[in-house]
């Protein structure tokens, strides 16, 4: 609720919209949650399973923050968008029996073995058993788009620039996996609650991992700084029409594209600047960036942040040699923003710490 009200005091964006749904959606299935759990559907039967069509949305909801904070595209494909609102709707119709047919007393009764009416019983463990599945494989199906719409966004800040922690949302793809998992484990306790079976940890460990789970999403989103458009990358449409009116390069043209690049690493020193992006070095050597990418990706088989990155990894190796220089200095000298990903590029391309490599120097 915190979090509500923050982001409703936040500016009129796509992204801090969705968040709101998001949050909405969340708080009605905790409270549906609850109102079960704490046994207060006995002062209002007629509520019971009242959140369902709500969380059923909760992994569209998901999906659509991610694609208002990472998509350069402003329109979400509208066969997604249907598919969003089918989900709900099935939950109404398959909930219509229970809602219609059972009376608040009938409900109340069927939460007792032995007063409950068998064919009254049916009827409420079909629509659990039904609602159920729908929840699970629509949660399934927008937290795969969601993970794929991550591993894009990251992929084409690779390509585009030397500098990414503050732009990839990598915190979004562990909490994701982890809140799926604790959703879908979530949905299978309720349904085998329904049957009348238990186990040690049912209603004490999935709780306490959604709570550790919600906290980190909510902590992660507010402090989530909104992206420029140029760091979105270029929207679905244009790169089809780019993709198809490019004519690929010839491998002479791509060996004089990788020349003028070692020329101006190595002379000009240009990875040194903290945020080189592909932008800046495609005015640098009167290239476009499309036959640099090209370029990288077919001749020397990397990516923009992987080269750039290799230049400044080995500038700091020269350095380490140094022992009065400290490491976080040589960090921000050789052109990174921050120590931990300094330490993280120089492991992955030496194989080990830039303290370890200085103790075998």
């Amino acid at each position: 609720m915190f979090a509500l009200l923050d982001v409703f005091q936040r500016p009129k964006e796509r992204q801090n919209y969705f968040l709101k749904a998001l949050l909405l959606l969340l708080l009605i299935h905790l409270a549906g949650e609850l109102f079960i759990y704490s046994g207060a559907y006995v002062y209002a039967p007629y509520l019971a399973g009242a959140q369902f069509p709500f969380r059923v949305l909760l992994g569209a909801a998901l999906y659509h923050y991610a694609h208002a904070t990472m998509s350069s595209d402003t329109l979400v494909d509208k066969r997604v968008v249907a598919t969003t609102f089918i989900g709900p709707v099935l939950v109404l119709l398959i909930m219509a029996p229970f809602i219609f047919l059972i009376s608040p007393e009938e409900k109340l009764a069927l939460a007792n073995p032995e007063t409950r009416d068998p064919q009254l019983w049916k009827i409420a463990l079909f629509t659990c058993t039904a609602t159920t599945f729908i929840f699970i494989s629509y949660t399934v199906f927008f937290l795969y788009k969601a993970l794929k719409l991550q591993n894009s966004h990251h992929q084409q800040l690779l390509e585009r620039f030397s500098d990414i922690e503050q732009k990839s949302l990598d915190w979004f793809k562990p909490v994701l996996i982890v809140w799926g998992i604790v959703w879908l484990m979530y949905a299978f306790e309720f349904f085998i609650n329904a049957l009348g079976f238990r186990w040690f940890g049912s209603g004490i460990i999935l709780p306490f991992l959604e709570v550790i789970a919600l906290a980190v999403f909510i902590q992660k989103a507010l402090s989530q700084k909104k992206l420029n458009q140029s760091d979105k990358g270029i929207p679905h449409s244009t790169k089809f029409s780019k993709k198809h009116r490019a004519a690929l390069i010839s491998d002479e043209k791509m060996q004089l594209i990788a020349s003028k690049l070692e020329r101006i690493m190595k002379s000009d020193k240009i990875f040194l600047e903290e945020n080189l992006s592909l932008n800046q070095l495609s005015e640098s050597i009167a290239e476009t960036e499309n036959h640099i990418s090209e370029t990288l990706s077919q001749h020397l088989n990397t990516n923009f942040f992987q080269y750039v990155n290799n230049f400044r990894i080995e500038e700091a190796k020269l350095a380490l040699h140094d022992k009065n220089k400290l490491i976080t200095n040589i960090a921000y000298e050789v052109g990174f923003n921050s120590k931990t990903t300094f330490n993280t590029a120089f492991k992955k391309i030496v194989g080990h710490s830039p303290s370890a490599y200085r103790n075998s120097l």
